[in-house]
C-alpha cells in the first residue's frame, strides 16, 4: 500500500464477537494500526495509549487495532483494555501481507533494549509474552486514512516498539494534515 491509495475492505474477527467491517468507517478518519501479537507488553502498552486518545478525540476519529493473533487468545488478553476501538485477530496474516508488515530480527533486538523502560512496565502490568514465534520480528505499521478511506501517512516503525507519534495522530485527526 502507498500513500495516495485506497485502503482496501477489511473483514475480520473483532474481540466483542463481532465481524468488524472496515465499511463502517466511510466518512471518517482513523487510525488504521498493525500490532504483533496479544501478549505482546509493547504493543499493550500502545493499545492503551490509543484508548485515551480516542476517548480524547471523540466519536468523529476512530481507531483500528489489528494483532496477529487467534480471536480467542486475542479476547483472552486484550478485552481487559476495554478500548472503545475495534481491536481485531488476523490470525492468518491476510493484511499483514496486503500492506506488507514488516519483520525484523534487528529491529526485535533494537526495541528490546531502548524501549526497555516501556517493555518493564508492561511485564508489571500482566502483559507477559507466552510464544516464541516468528510474531517477534513483526515491525509496527500505522496507516492515517482520511473520510474517503485515501491513505494519508504510512508509518513504518523501525523496531518493536516504534509507533506512530501520537501528536501527529491527534493533528491529523482534527483534519490538520
Amino acid at each position: 500500500m502507498k500513500v495516495g491509495e485506497t485502503v482496501p475492505e477489511i473483514v475480520l474477527p473483532a474481540i466483542e464477537g463481532t465481524r468488524f467491517n472496515s465499511r463502517t468507517l466511510e466518512n471518517k478518519r482513523y487510525l488504521l494500526t498493525f500490532f504483533r501479537f496479544a501478549t505482546c507488553p509493547l504493543c499493550n502498552m500502545r493499545v492503551a495509549q490509543l484508548k485515551h486518545l480516542k476517548q480524547e478525540l471523540g466519536e468523529e476519529f476512530e481507531v483500528v487495532a489489528i494483532f496477529e493473533s487467534e480471536i480467542e487468545n486475542l479476547k483472552k488478553h486484550a478485552s481487559r483494555h476495554l478500548a472503545t476501538f475495534p481491536i481485531l485477530a488476523d490470525s492468518e496474516r491476510k493484511y499483514y501481507r496486503l500492506f506488507r508488515v514488516r519483520r525484523s530480527v534487528i529491529g526485535m533486538l533494537k526495541g528490546l533494549l531502548i524501549r526497555m523502560p516501556t517493555l518493564l512496565k508492561g511485564l508489571l502490568k500482566g502483559y507477559i509474552p507466552k510464544e516464541v514465534s516468528s510474531r517477534l520480528l513483526i515491525m509496527p505499521l500505522s496507516l492515517l486514512v482520511d473520510e474517503k478511506g485515501i491513505i494519508r501517512t504510512i508509518y513504518h516503525g523501525r523496531d518493536e516498539g516504534d509507533h506512530i507519534p501520537l501528536e501527529t495522530v491527534k493533528r491529523f485527526a482534527i483534519g490538520n494534515s
